[in-house]
């Protein structure tokens, strides 16, 4: 299916692995020219790959995106070298790598850098390209949150509160972005097989008694079974077919809106 998106720019920030890099392949897929935006050291060569592997340009750049100076020197160096940018990612994110039920085996101390990482970089990220995105006229921007940030998820609550914020931060900036023909949206997967869903499971395993404890497979599939109803696994590639489809014309009244990417995980009744 043709999108519509050839030759658009998109930029990915946390596109070096996992999710993002799903994503920035599948933009690239489209025909679209690619910045990578990741704190990872092989943010380069990931960009070279898909450079390669698509036959787009593409850009790898190292940006911490929770501070804001680095993403805005980066979205200046994208509008240089591509000469403009026509859509946003981000999918940046960290969990506290800690069990937090209930939330008082916890400490406020844990809570910052997950706040950081999930929300500030966010609107860093939004800030440094509005000029760029409104002076166009045209574009739009998604945040991937979580189902974590709509059902108050105990396993960590610093995660969830912070994807929850995400959410409603979005809404703010669909409305502001609106007059500027620029929409905004967020993606919340569900049960995705990425270092940060393992690093949950780390986190419970750690704290169970020697015999009560399980593998990461027999964990998540109980987990599954219990809470998705289409019982089985999204992957990656579910998470970045759908960002495109957002991004693309056919969703050219799609704005303020939170889309599940979770096998049936949350309904809202």
């Amino acid at each position: 299916m043709d999108l519509g998106l050839s030759n658009q720019v998109a930029v990915v920030v946390g596109g070096a692995n996992g999710i993002g890099r799903a994503i920035a392949e599948t933009f690239a897929a489209e025909g679209c020219r690619v910045a990578v935006l990741d704190i990872h050291p092989d943010v380069t060569k990931t960009a070279e790959k898909i450079q390669q592997q698509h036959g787009v340009e593409a850009l790898g750049l190292h940006v911490d995106a929770t501070q804001f100076s680095e993403t805005q020197e980066a979205s200046q160096k994208v509008k240089e070298t591509f000469g403009g940018i026509q859509h946003v990612v981000y999918a940046a994110g960290c969990g506290s790598n800690k069990f937090g039920f209930p939330f008082w085996n916890m400490t406020p101390a844990d809570w910052p850098r997950v706040i950081n990482v999930n929300l500030i970089g966010a609107v860093n990220t939004a800030h440094a390209v509005q000029p760029f995105l409104c002076g166009k006229q045209e574009g739009t921007m998604l945040f991937i949150s979580s189902v974590a940030g709509q059902i108050g998820s105990q396993t960590d609550p610093p995660y969830s509160a912070a994807k929850a914020a995400l959410i409603n931060f979005a809404q703010c900036a669909a409305k502001d972005f609106a007059p500027y023909n620029v929409r905004v949206n967020v993606l919340c997967p569900g049960m995705v097989q990425t270092d940060l869903n393992r690093s949950v499971y780390q986190a419970w395993a750690d704290r169970q008694p020697e015999g009560e404890k399980m593998t990461y497979e027999t964990w998540a599939g109980q987990k599954i079974k219990s809470i998705v109803p289409l019982g089985r696994w999204q992957d990656a590639n579910d998470i970045a077919g759908m960002t495109v489809f957002l991004a693309s014309p056919r969703c050219k009244n799609v704005t303020g809106q939170t889309v599940n990417v979770d096998g049936g995980f949350v309904m809202h009744w």
